[in-house]
């Protein structure tokens, strides 16, 4: 038979209050209404005696200690078992003080801090991809077989054949653009003759490559990103891993040797497209004859500004790879992580690559290359 929990009330000598008796099983299965009835109740009192309650559990216990502290009863005949669950329950009632909420400048710091963290890392980790990428390559020269021709070729169509279109609408309208706003300024000095050197050194000395550039991390850097990371997410990387056949080898030194081959010549191409758009606009806005710009271009362009875009052209083209392979690599988690990386590829790409633009511009100004 169950011990229902039930209480009584015990009169007290000399006028105090009352005590109240509670007696039977505190626990969830034979409470029952214990505690519709223990509200109900009216009047004030004094203490609430335990020594007749046979066995109590969190639950009883919860209920005792609450009705104590709204009467303001003291607890008494409580056993061993009943105080140690007392104690429990009001270590766990006390409200833990809020913590401070940091200053403006206390976070910020701490976010920057956070973010060169990051920064840090991720330059150890890109560093490290480097290096597999280096022992890669010096492992392939060592065994030529080990090259995938026909990987390479495949990304070499996609890289540069394929982008040719792009490439060149792109730096069509940017020769144009160029051509007719240097003849815009310098008209008020009477030497619009001038566009051409403009337009010309421009071309192949900083917008070819670096407008070639972007495009390609835009188009082929997303690219490798999206695929490596598609990859790394069905497991397929995790695959070849399995069967012995390296990733890197596999995957990225392709990507990145198509790169390397294919970007000088779409740079070089860039710019003769942009020189091509430039004597365009020339022969009708500036009425420089067509082919007087173009032999013009001869005279004014100096070798070192095509030797410039060349030597740019392969550093340009090794970091938009690795950014590209270097993030479809790191992908985890789900298909948000595979947009994710692909966005941040492209990102880092087009920033490193306007960076470097930048040092190597002072580098061979400094050197004598004018």
């Amino acid at each position: 038979m169950r011990d229902w929990a039930d209480f009584t009330v015990s009169e007290n000598d000399e006028g105090a209050a009352p005590t109240l008796v509670l007696r039977g099983a505190l626990r969830v299965h034979s409470l029952g209404d214990l505690d519709r009835r223990l509200e109900a109740l009216h009047g004030s009192y004094s203490r609430v005696d335990l020594s007749g309650v046979t066995d109590i559990d969190t639950t009883g216990a919860w209920l005792v200690l609450q009705s104590a502290n709204e009467r303001g009863m003291e607890i008494v005949g409580a056993s061993e078992k009943a105080e140690r669950l007392f104690a429990a329950i009001g270590s766990a009632g006390d409200k833990q003080p809020e913590p401070e909420a940091p200053s403006l400048l206390t976070r910020t710091v701490g976010e920057f801090g956070e973010v060169v963290k990051g920064w840090g890392a991720g330059f150890l980790r890109v560093l490290a991809f480097l290096g597999e990428l280096m022992v890669s390559l010096a492992t392939m020269v060592r065994h030529p077989r080990r090259i995938r021709g026909k990987a390479l070729v495949h990304h070499m169509q996609h890289v540069g054949v394929n982008s040719l279109w792009i490439v060149g609408l792109m730096s069509f309208l940017i020769g144009i653009v160029i051509a007719q706003q240097g003849a815009v300024q310098l008209a008020q000095f009477g030497a619009e003759i001038y566009t051409i050197n403009l337009t010309g050194r421009l071309s192949m000395r900083e917008l070819g490559i670096l407008m070639t550039a972007i495009m390609v991390a835009g188009r082929s850097g997303s690219a490798f990103a999206a695929q490596i990371g598609t990859m790394k997410l069905t497991e397929e990387v995790d695959a070849m891993r399995t069967i012995g056949v390296s990733p890197m080898e596999a995957l990225v030194v392709p990507r990145v040797l198509a790169a390397i081959f294919m970007m000088p010549l779409l740079g070089f191409y860039s710019a003769v497209v942009a020189i091509i758009g430039g004597a365009f606009i020339s022969n009708f806005a500036l009425d420089i004859p067509f082919f007087t710009f173009l032999r013009r271009i001869q005279e004014v362009v100096p070798i070192t500004d095509v030797w410039i875009g060349l030597i740019k052209a392969p550093v340009f083209a090794l970091i938009v790879a690795m950014a590209g392979c270097y993030q479809g690599m790191q992908v985890s988690g789900n298909a948000e992580e595979v947009g994710g990386r692909t966005t941040q590829a492209v990102v880092t790409a087009i920033f490193t690559v306007i960076v470097l633009d930048a040092f190597f511009a002072i580098f061979f100004t400094e050197i004598g290359w004018k």
